[in-house]
């Protein structure tokens, strides 16, 4: 039998989960996330292994969602001093690289950036020629500067990569084959500033990520687990191997909200609708279409930085388990404190002085926590009337952002899953604004790491085609071949793959019956 185990990592619980290679669920545990993260992610392992009876010599690989490069660009820590190289004169140099970026983050990683000669039109061809002098000059600067990773952004490079990849092979002569360099083209999409951001972003993320996956494998060896391949959950609900991971971290980035939308999925069989993941910190909604995560149409900000690759269309509210419920001026007030995995020792119920959502959810009956240290009679002191005005407040933020992140009027149909998904009662299923049905599935609270365990792996294509000399139907057939085979690339089984989201968006604005077209394959991982 084939086994393999899902991690996910959230601010307050770390969940792990055995599936066998029939996606049946052999055992789900929850454990708390720990301040170095990497400690908790051993824990978790060890239980499930523990807890299921499984010798670790039978799981053939593991999945991981990470939070490592989200708090490393958030917490301003750990980034890598990184060089850009924008290839783009003399057209691109109206506006400067880097020019959004808050101070200290350009700092962080160095501000140290380069532009030289080159680029493409949108038909790919050359706009002027690559300076390779002068790219050899640059490349020479940088290796007396001490630079740990390199991004390199051409314009037009989704079109035409050839200038990126002149310039990372002098710049690898000349800093030595170790230098990680990172190409816009591999990241992100038509937009050059959201595109180079995307670049300097993954550059600066790239020796936090390899640290974390050593942190992942040792984790690995430690419980047991000697003979399993390492993945991670990239942004789109899909896998990348531990290999594309350290090239590619910046993939990672919404990685938890994507394994419980995929989770969601999986334990409800839904394809179209609204997934809620309420956690102890905070509650995340998004959109299921055709089972996987509805991508974002709009510039996503990582870190307060514009940024253009794939990621999920998510609206955060600062509703968790663990978020402090307090009163001012007579009304309810939700956070935006949170004791987060502190629950256990802060929250009212198990002796605490912090009254949370979960106080609130257990005072007022609906809910109920296996765990001999929680005790409904330290709520007892509790109003009634200020309990119910509290579930009133929860769930009317649910339905405040239920109601931003539609795109139609209807009613839709929504997955509850979460360990904090015990805050929405049950007889209010029916009556919440803009739903049709509520469905909280069995192993809800797993969702996440179970979505990590199921992903599947995919591959993408995003560019810009002129129809002058090609027909509509080639050019989709070209990019439908092209991503299919990305994602046998990536891993997928050739047998299983299939297009499942295809979008053509008409340029007018550009010559030459120019047509935008995205098209993405997934299929299932070759174990």
């Amino acid at each position: 039998m084939v086994l393999r185990v899902g991690i996910d990592v959230g601010g307050t619980h770390t969940d792990a989960v055995i599936l066998d290679d029939e996606n049946n669920i052999l055992e789900a545990v929850k454990t708390k996330t720990t301040q170095d993260v990497t400690s908790g992610i051993l824990d978790a392992l060890v239980k499930v292994l523990e807890v299921s009876g499984v010798d670790p010599a039978e799981i053939r690989a593991a999945m991981f969602g990470t939070t490592h490069c989200t708090n490393a660009i958030v917490e301003r820590r750990e980034l890598a001093r990184t060089a850009l190289i924008r290839v783009g004169r003399p057209g691109a140099e109206a506006i400067e690289p880097l020019v959004e970026w808050p101070e200290d983050l350009r700092q962080a990683i160095g501000d140290i950036k380069h532009l030289v000669h080159g680029g493409h039109e949108y038909t790919g061809e050359e706009i002027i020629h690559l300076r390779e002098d002068e790219v050899r000059r640059v490349a020479n600067e940088l290796a007396e500067k001490g630079i740990e990773s390199v991004a390199v952004c051409s314009i037009f490079s989704p079109v035409n990569a050839d200038h990126e990849e002149r310039v990372a092979k002098i710049v690898g002569e000349e800093l030595g084959p170790d230098i990680p360099i990172t190409l816009s083209h591999e990241i992100g999409s038509i937009g050059l500033l959201e595109r180079e951001n995307s670049a300097v972003l993954n550059a600066a993320v790239v020796k936090v990520a390899g640290k974390a996956i050593e942190a992942f494998e040792r984790a690995m060896q430690d419980a047991g687990i000697t003979d399993a391949a390492l993945y991670l959950s990239q942004n789109d609900g899909t896998l990348m191997s531990a290999a594309y991971a350290r090239k590619y971290p910046i993939l990672t980035v919404a990685s938890g909200p994507t394994n419980s939308i995929r989770g969601a999925a999986f334990l409800t069989g839904m394809k179209d609708g609204i997934v809620v993941d309420i956690g102890g910190t905070t509650t995340l909604v998004g959109v299921l279409v055709k089972g996987f995560p509805r991508e974002s149409s709009l510039s996503v900000e990582i870190g307060n930085i514009r940024t253009n690759f794939r990621m999920p269309d998510l609206i955060a509210t600062g509703c968790g388990g663990g978020t402090v419920v307090s009163s001012r001026d007579g009304a309810v007030v939700l956070g935006p404190q949170s004791v987060g995995y502190e629950l256990s020792e802060k929250g009212l119920a198990w002796g605490g002085d912090t009254l949370t959502t979960t106080d609130i959810a257990l005072s007022a009956g609906y809910a109920q926590i296996d765990d001999p240290q929680c005790d409904v009679g330290n709520l007892s002191e509790l109003d009634d009337s200020f309990v119910r005005e509290v579930v009133e407040k929860i769930i009317e933020s649910l339905e405040e952002v239920i109601d931003k992140i539609k795109t139609d009027p209807r009613s839709m149909p929504l997955v509850l899953v979460g360990g904090g998904g015990l805050l929405i009662p049950e007889e209010r299923y029916g009556t919440l604004n803009g739903v049709s049905r509520v469905t909280r599935p069995r192993s809800y609270q797993y969702a996440n790491a179970i979505g990590a365990a199921i992903a599947q792996v995919s591959g993408e294509i995003d560019r810009i085609y002129s129809l002058e000399t090609t027909g509509r139907g080639e050019v989709i057939e070209d990019a439908k071949r092209t991503a299919v085979e990305r994602a046998i690339a990536a891993g997928a089984n050739p047998d299983t793959v299939e297009v499942v989201d295809l979008e053509e968006i008409a340029l007018p604005y550009l010559p030459g019956n120019a047509v935008r077209i995205r098209v993405k394959a997934a299929g299932d991982l070759v174990l």
